[in-house]
């Protein structure tokens, strides 16, 4: 299965982090879309350790509990590997070759760029469009991944009755659904330079995006897991009361002030950090907007703290803020976990490509 595969309507986005699930349904009518079903359901702990999956059947029970809470009936689905998990190229080509010309052409070339043995990998490729070196030819994007991470993902669909038809790369997901988030923003993001970071449990990517396409990635070991376990060490509760504690509240009065708002400062320091490579990258000395995602953007406050730290404008992602939403859908429960649904919005969104 390749990496961008071709796929039939109607696909469950479905994202597997370190410690959830997240599935979601979209519909589109007219020209707007609709988000039909969606569940978050946790991941036992250390299933999946840093975006790789260690337990197949337990990703695939958790996502089976999800289906059954979504009450979807659809079984094609759309995951993702992780970037880190990803090597990508882009290759010049001759414009004049067909789709099967050309990949007989990069699987004969294909170890120049990718240093696994190719019967150990999956690779795809997209033509992005005409080369601007060579006024005859074609730039294509050669994106490759070891297919033990594609079959585990494939495997724990299974596990829950799904099939997966399409397997991406999950900071394509996210550019697909920041088209969403950019009509929110000035100027629908256009010939500006985004920042969206997403905190997630384990992990903080920050992808820098210019007139829409990712021009930079970069992960860095932070997360929302740290604030569930100085919970857990301050409060004497375990890993799951500690989690459901920092979501639905019931904390002791000195919580706010002794172990939220130090992580909120850690959180803006890594955003701040985060953006300070990117800068040293020297593709861009700054962005215009910051845009987070991910569980820990739905911290009360945050966007605000960052804005004032690294003055530059910042919001929370919903990608959702302009869809339909079916009767089985809770609007304030979409609303607070839409930071943390970017990659599976975008997933979902390849039914419509």
């Amino acid at each position: 299965m390749g990496l961008f595969n071709r796929k039939k309507p109607s696909l469950l986005g479905i994202d597997i982090s370190s410690t959830a699930v997240k599935l979601l349904e979209l519909s589109r009518q007219g020209g707007r879309f609709r988000v039909e079903s969606y569940a978050v359901e946790p991941l036992p702990l250390n299933s999946v350790v840093e975006k790789n999956i260690a337990d197949v059947e337990a990703v695939g029970e958790s996502l089976r509990k999800a289906v059954k809470r979504s009450g979807t009936r659809c079984k094609h689905a759309a995951v993702a590997v992780a970037g880190s998990s990803v090597i990508t190229k882009i290759i010049p080509m001759s414009a004049s070759l067909s789709d099967d010309e050309m990949e007989s052409q990069i699987e004969l070339e294909a170890d120049q760029y990718i240093p696994y043995p190719l019967e150990e990998v999956n690779l795809d490729f997209e033509v992005i469009g005409p080369s601007e070196k060579n006024p005859e030819g074609v730039d294509v994007l050669l994106a490759a991944s070891r297919s033990e991470n594609v079959d585990m993902r494939v495997e724990a669909l299974e596990e829950a009755g799904l099939e997966a038809e399409v397997v991406d790369v999950e900071a394509y997901a996210l550019e697909n659904s920041f088209r969403l988030v950019a009509e929110q923003l000035p100027g629908h993001g256009r010939d500006q330079t985004i920042a969206v970071i997403d905190v997630g449990a384990t992990m903080t990517t920050l992808n820098v995006l210019h007139d829409h396409n990712i021009v930079y990635t970069r992960e860095q070991v932070f997360g929302g897991k740290q604030l569930t376990e100085e919970i857990m060490r301050r409060y004497g509760l375990s890993y799951e009361e500690a989690g459901m504690a920092k979501r639905q509240g019931g904390l002791p009065d000195n919580y706010a002030a002794e172990v939220l708002e130090p992580f909120k400062d850690a959180m803006a320091q890594q955003v701040s950090r985060s953006l300070q490579f990117f800068f040293s990258s020297g593709q861009h000395n700054h962005v215009d907007h910051i845009v987070l995602a991910g569980g820990s953007a739905s911290i009360p406050g945050i966007d605000e703290m960052i804005e004032m730290r690294i003055e530059t404008t910042t919001s929370i992602a919903n990608p959702f803020a302009d869809m339909a939403l079916s009767q089985k859908v809770k609007p304030q429960t979409l609303n607070n976990d839409a930071p943390a649904l970017m990659i599976a919005c975008g997933l979902a969104l390849r039914s419509f490509d």
